[in-house]
């Protein structure tokens, strides 16, 4: 189910007193001219709050400051208030569309430019829409904060000259190929779009996905675009949030300068709150390319905000939070459901609370059966209510997520800019706190009785093509042709432009202060003499601890035929222990606010730890318990054993999955690097329990585990809290029996069909070079830079931005200690398959036999070079490097020693490497898609043609 997101608001009395008047003007006399401060919140010992002030300009931008200079970064974040909610009938999909036109260039900014200036600097950015509200975001070294304000106001003010006819025609393409990526290309990607039809009425503002209807984007024009941005993109439809390590009254003036001459949009009320109403149970069937069907079920609720919504969420919480989720216990674990889950799902105008399961494939994936289950267990709940022991876990639970959301400035700066934007108040944490600390028994059942028990409701069944006699009931409700008003084109005329006058030129880019420099944290080792070995480093920014026990237990280690053992292992051991059920050990953990999980990957299975500080102890006893004393119970093996199998199907459902399984298949073919650690059904269905046992007995010890503690815990401390490890005895690992790997040949199209899909998965694969931290692998990382390696990339650049058949290109190497792949990889429109392997090709050629520019060679230089700012921000950073130096045996200096290279390395050596590894006639063409269609197109390329069956 979905976490419960925190916010709070602990408002401090500006300056000590207990008023927030801010009558006296004599106290602002040193902010800019048109900036008034509304109020300041200090932060206050002992409680989770953010500190921040906000201001407001004179043109209604409202900005919050929330200094932090624990690191050398900025986030900054721009969220306008308007979401595809505000999008008129008939042109859905506008909200999100123009979040693709925002990176387009600008008046002063040129065409592809804010995206490379961002990488440029090292920094990271994107943007989101959702039905209320559209953000813009960065994260860069704190020396680029001018620069990142400047790019922000010249889009909010300086963007509409910029929009081109052909942006338009390009961006348009690429949102439809968003569309079908993630919506019509995959596995049960068009319930909600389903669900939302028959839970609102036609022309309700969330009736509607924010993705939008190819027809809406098809019928309209550059200027409809315009105007949708002259109507809600104004200062004063906006909140800028900027955090980190920023000084506020410099932050202010430059805020002030780029942003304050810019002239406030027409007049945003407050949209008003429109929760569903039904007045029938409605029953709604989707037939999807997927072999699990799946139950839907949603009931309107109210909205975001409402005094309810700390009592839904706890109820979805009781119905179905983790092992002791009323649902898990009914359904999953008497083997009755695949998955199943409860969320309540929360937006500012209207809320739903959804109950769902998915069904096992085959004749077992009739849903009225598991319907009437999960109607029964509802009933169930009414009869026996919620304890308030299970409300106490839930509430430690949401405490310590409150504190885990301060680990990084970007989590800090979302949550004020969206408490801002939503509820005027940016920091809610103590607030929302104190809202979960106050649910009861009595309140959860009242918001069940009001909203749930014997309401109208919407069922959803997602059923195999042509398994309609699956679904829960016959449908009674059809998503109705749609009313459309008649489409009035939108001129140049209409269209009423704001103009900004500035005392500067805006045309010159803002110079960049002296570089930043992350320090490396100070790292502390220990050996334990029964060959264990910890790497840690101290961080007390948070009172929290992660600690990752990484054990010698992989997929790697298993024997062929036995596939997904490590997998199975893995979770089993999570099932409980000797002494505590699974659901003991869950409500301990929740009540603690801490969290245990064991995956088991390539060459290690880990256990991973998060705790409060003050909590450690009892956490690290509970994974002492888990960890010695595994139940191993035939049941419990039975039931994963069945979930993995239904895994596996739910796998050969997804197209990306099925490319990276050809990909393995065709590189590493007759090793054992083709192995999926998620195994097979064959594999899977031979393991026994008494497998498990055996390779828990030789796998898991000391013998080579890993352990990596990054938080608010002394060296002194954490030796004394890992004396289990330190004491653990345990025979040395088996070791590792090389494996031959056949070099590839001749080229060919491995083709995997996808039955009826609307896009195809194009890659291009080819064998490479194990691992190395500052050796050919990582220099040929860095010769792909340009090439597929970031957003402004040739290949990105031409599939996407020039000729619009993707949603995004890529290529990066993969490798671990044996064994490496290069892989360049687009999902397109299967219309554009042919041309996408043919632009890809060239794309090869042309980089292989020219190699980089000097430009492209001076951009390399500068973003990788600045990027290292950003990587040792939150402990789970933290942790993940130091996990790598322990993995690879590196030097704790490397990421130093790959700076130095990139500021050294020349461009023939990069080239060269270029022309060894990019030459196209060395790859394999791998296509994921509709085989009747695409084999006798693909043949014409006059390559051999193999069709590659996955085995599942």
């Amino acid at each position: 189910m979905r976490k419960i997101w925190l916010g709070a608001f602990s408002l401090v009395a500006l300056y000590g007193c207990s008023s927030n008047d801010l009558s006296n003007v004599s106290l602002f006399s040193a902010l800019p001219d048109g900036v008034t401060l509304v109020e300041e919140v200090n932060a206050q010992p002992g409680k989770a709050m953010i500190p921040y002030s906000k201001y407001q300009l004179d043109n209604g931008l409202t900005v919050i400051l929330s200094p932090d200079d624990s690191d050398p970064l900025v986030h900054v974040d721009v969220t306008y208030h308007v979401g595809s909610a505000r999008e008129e009938i008939g042109k859905s999909g506008f909200a999100h569309f123009f979040e693709h036109m925002m990176f387009q260039g600008s008046e002063h900014v040129g065409d592809q430019e804010h995206f490379k200036l961002i990488t440029e600097a090292g920094g990271s950015l994107n943007g989101t829409t959702n039905r209320d509200r559209t953000n813009y975001f960065e994260t860069v070294p704190s020396n680029q904060l001018e620069k990142m304000l400047w790019l922000e106001s010249d889009r909010m003010g300086f963007l509409l000259d910029a929009v081109s006819q052909r942006k338009f025609e390009i961006q348009r393409d690429t949102v439809k190929n968003e569309r079908a990526q993630n919506y019509d290309n995959r596995p049960y990607g068009l319930m909600w779009e389903k669900m939302s039809e028959a839970m609102y009425p036609e022309g309700h503002p969330y009736s509607w996905q924010t993705i939008g209807y190819v027809e809406d984007l098809d019928r309209v024009n550059v200027n409809d675009l315009k105007a949708f941005f002259l109507r809600w993109y104004g200062p004063n439809n906006a909140v800028l949030t900027i955090g980190g390590d920023i000084d506020v009254e410099q932050t202010l003036e430059w805020v002030s300068k780029y942003f304050g001459s810019i002239p406030a949009g027409p007049k945003v009320e407050k949209a008003p709150k429109q929760p569903a109403t039904l007045n029938e149970d409605r029953y709604i069937t989707l037939e999807d390319r997927i072999q699990q069907p799946m139950v839907l079920v949603g009931w309107p609720t109210t909205y975001r905000g409402d005094d309810t919504q700390a009592s839904f969420n706890a109820l979805a919480n009781v119905l179905g939070g983790g092992a002791n989720g009323l649902l898990y216990q009914k359904l999953v674990k008497t083997q009755k459901a695949v998955d199943a889950g409860v969320f309540h799902d929360c937006a500012e105008l209207a809320c739903n609370f959804y109950v769902y399961a998915m069904a096992p494939s085959g004749e077992q994936g009739k849903l009225k059966p598991l319907y009437q289950e999960m109607m029964q267990v509802l009933n169930d709940f009414e009869k026996q209510g919620v304890q308030q022991e299970r409300l106490d876990q839930i509430t430690g639970m949401s405490e310590a997520n409150a504190v885990f959301a301060l680990q990084s400035v970007k989590g800090k700066v979302s949550q004020l800019a969206s408490n801002q934007t939503f509820y005027g108040h940016p920091d809610r944490l103590q607030t929302q706190l104190e809202q979960i600390k106050a649910v009861t028994p009595e309140s959860v059942m009242q918001v069940y009785k009001d909203f749930i028990n014997g309401h109208h409701k919407v069922t959803l069944s997602v059923v195999p093509q042509g398994k309609t006699d699956f679904a829960v009931a016959p449908a009674t409700f059809t998503t109705p042709p749609r009313t459309l008003p008649e489409y009035v084109e939108t001129s140049e005329e209409d269209l009423q432009y704001r103009i900004a006058e500035d005392d500067f030129d805006r045309s010159v880019m803002p110079q960049v202060a002296q570089a930043v420099k992350a320090e490396m944290p100070p790292l502390y080792r220990r050996y334990f003499d029964n060959g264990a070995e910890l790497l840690g480093a101290v961080s007390s920014e948070t009172p929290t601890v992660q600690i990752s026990i990484r054990l010698p237990a992989g997929e790697r280690y298993v024997a062929k035929g036995k596939e997904g053992l490590a997998n199975m292992t893995a979770m089993l051991m999570q099932e409980g222990t000797l002494k505590s059920s699974v659901e003991q050990l869950q409500g301990e953990l929740d009540k603690l606010g801490s969290t245990v999980s064991i995956d088991a990957g390539n060459y290690t299975t880990s256990i991973s730890i998060s705790s409060l500080d003050k909590y450690l102890p009892e956490t690290l006893a509970i994974v002492e318990e888990i960890l010695f004393e595994p139940a191993f119970k035939q049941q419990d093996f039975d039931r994963i054993q069945k979930q993995m199998l239904e895994g596996v199907v739910y796998q050969h459902q997804k197209p990306s999955w099925l490319a990276s399984q050809a990909t393995r298949s065709v590189l590493f073919a007759g090793s054992i690097y083709q192995r999926s650690n998620d195994g097979t059904e064959k594999s899977i269905s031979g393991l026994t329990l008494a497998d498990v046992k055996s390779f828990y007995k030789k796998h898991y010890t000391p013998q080579g585990a890993q352990i990596v503690v990054v938080g608010d815990v002394s060296t002194r401390q954490i030796k004394s809290e890992l004396a289990f490890i330190e004491n653990w005895k345990g025979k040395e690992a088996p070791l590792l029996r090389p494996q031959v790997v056949t070099p590839l040949k001749d080229q060919k199209i491995y083709l995997v069909d996808k039955p009826g899909a609307p896009q195809s998965i194009v890659r291009f694969v080819r064998q490479g070079l194990p691992f190395d931290a500052t050796g050919e692998t990582y220099l040929t990382q860095l010769a792909n830079f340009n090439l597929a390696g970031n957003f402004n990339s040739r290949i990105n650049l031409n599939l996407r931005e020039d000729k619009g058949y993707t949603y995004g290109a890529s290529g990066y190497l993969a490798a671990n200690r044996e064994v490496g792949a290069i892989v360049f990889s687009a999902q397109v429109r299967a219309d554009s398959t042919i041309a996408s392997i043919k632009e890809i090709e060239k794309e090869l050629q042309q980089y292989s036999q020219s190699g980089m520019t000097d430009d492209e060679m001076k951009f390399l230089r500068l973003a990788v070079g600045q990027q290292d700012a950003l990587k040792y921000e939150t402990p789970s950073q933290k942790s993940m490097l130091l996990s790598s130096i322990l993995s690879y045996s590196l030097d704790e200096d490397y990421l130093k020693q790959r700076n130095d290279i990139v500021e050294t390395v020349s461009k023939s050596t990069l080239d060269e490497l270029a022309q060894k590894w990019f030459t196209p006639e060395d790859y394999q063409i791998i296509v994921v898609g509709d085989a009747k269609s695409l084999k006798p197109q693909l043949e014409s390329l006059q390559i051999p043609v193999e069709e590659l069956e996955i085995i599942r």
